[in-house]
């Protein structure tokens, strides 16, 4: 489209087709973190979401909403339709009987539903949410003990996975670092095995599997995306390069920030595709995170910060 074109459609806000695509995008993005319990609830600290993911989706131009756990099916139906896309971060709840699985459970059910219908729904779990989409997928506990908790490994790419949904915007040298440098910072116990995944035709049928790693012995999948949906998720965790810094073995080499920035920048850009909004502006304002403050908890925990709830 011609530099006149552009000043013509936005000038005029015509509605022919050559202007469509100016107006099918979303750039004030809203992405849900989910929240989940911590081991000793007190007062004002029932529930927890680790800074680094909400830096990690800002980092790419969202705003962040903290998507509370055993709230109401209306609450979160309301909230579903007024965010552009949800987060399932890492930890240690159960993706089974848990307030953060039953809540996960929702939204995915929510985000089938509505991509099923043509409302553009994204969806990304991070190490525990990777686990717990495969458990909302399958219906089944598929995890198996693995040796890798903190270690950074790289990638090792299925064939033609370097042109899917998820990696096919990434600079090459970005994916060739990550497939010959550990920037990639694994902190899971369990797995989910790539012959676990062979044997569930589930799993199979709804998800890509893009990338895999070892840790010596057993092969896992690190990395997949679903066939027909906008879902995503990585074993392995991209916000910790650039916003953790409390272990060791984080990576934070430039190929590991830029890592992280692109995997944000391509959740926040799926974002973009949906049109959820609040109701109004003073609801919007009383959801989002910026109403919290993080605290410190670098000198006693893996986050450098944490918001409770």
């Amino acid at each position: 489209m011609s530099n006149f074109a552009l000043l013509f459609c936005f000038a005029f806000s015509t509605l022919s087709s050559s202007c469509t695509v100016l107006k099918k995008r979303n750039d004030k993005p809203i992405i849900g973190v989910l929240a989940q319990e911590v081991d000793s609830p007190q007062p004002q600290k029932a529930s927890y979401i680790a800074a680094s993911y909400v830096k990690f989706l800002e980092s790419a131009g969202a705003r962040v909403v903290p998507v509370m756990i055993n709230q109401t099916l209306e609450e979160y139906k309301t909230l579903f339709n007024s965010i552009n896309g949800i987060l399932y971060p890492g930890g240690d709840a159960s993706i089974v009987s848990s307030g953060y699985a039953n809540t996960a459970r929702i939204f995915y059910k929510l985000a089938i539903e509505a991509n099923s219908r043509g409302d553009y729904f994204p969806v990304w779990g991070t190490c525990l949410g990777f686990e717990e989409l495969t458990y909302l997928t399958s219906g089944k506990q598929l995890l198996f003990d693995t040796n890798t908790s903190g270690v950074a490994l790289p990638l090792v790419f299925t064939n033609g996975s370097r042109e899917s949904k998820l990696f096919k915007g990434f600079p090459a040298e970005v994916l060739d670092a990550l497939a010959s440098e550990p920037i990639t910072e694994n902190s899971h116990e369990l797995s989910l095995t790539l012959e676990s995944y062979n044997s569930n035709a589930d799993l199979r049928k709804f998800y890509n599997v893009l990338t895999t790693n070892s840790d010596g012995i057993t092969e896992f999948v690190s990395t997949m995306e679903a066939y027909g949906f906008p879902i995503y998720g990585t074993q392995w965790h991209p916000e910790k390069n650039a916003f953790e810094w409390t272990r060791p073995y984080i990576p934070h080499s430039p190929s590991a920030v830029k890592t992280t920035f692109f995997m944000a920048d391509f959740m926040v850009n799926e974002a973009r595709k949906n049109f959820h909004k609040f109701e109004d502006e003073e609801v919007e304002k009383r959801a989002l995170i910026y109403n919290y403050n993080p605290a410190y908890t670098g000198n006693k925990s893996a986050f450098e910060q944490i918001y409770y709830f």
